[in-house]
């Protein structure tokens, strides 16, 4: 680009950094006192308030209270409730291995009766307790109307 056309116009001059004396240090903010009548700032949490029980006298503490106790009852309902559905999983548990048990004993007890019930086991039965019953050897007979 040629130079003549290249024309820049500032304010305000450079200031010269020979005459010019920075700080060294920034200024520190000042902190405004409070007026004569107003209540002292509070001050903030400290642990030695929390050790030594002072912390639960405080007027927030003392309107926050209603809702610690809520809180409270709610964590109180809550492992409750948890200690519940734990009785309840357990229980579950022994019935299902209850349920087995007695399915197995009832295939067990239906196998027997069928072995049982059958035709050659009850003639053998009642031969070996001489209860003096014959088996018919004439096939039954149809009744028509």
């Amino acid at each position: 680009m040629n130079p003549q056309y290249r024309h820049i116009e500032f304010s305000e001059p450079f200031p010269d950094t020979e005459t010019e004396v920075r700080d060294p240090q920034p200024e520190a903010p000042v902190r405004e006192e409070p007026a004569a009548g107003a209540p002292p700032p509070k001050p903030g949490f400290r642990v030695r308030e929390l050790i030594d029980g002072t912390i639960l006298v405080r007027e927030n503490m003392i309107r926050q209270l209603p809702y610690l106790i809520f809180l409270t009852f709610l964590g109180i309902v809550y492992i409750g409730n948890r200690f519940h559905a734990e009785h309840m999983v357990r229980v579950n548990n022994a019935l299902k291995t209850e349920v087995g048990d007695l399915r197995a004993e009832q295939i067990t007890t239906t196998s027997e009766l069928m072995n049982i019930s059958r035709p050659s086991e009850v003639a053998a039965l009642v031969r070996s307790r001489n209860l003096g019953l014959k088996e018919s050897l004439e096939p039954p007979k149809k009744l028509k109307r």
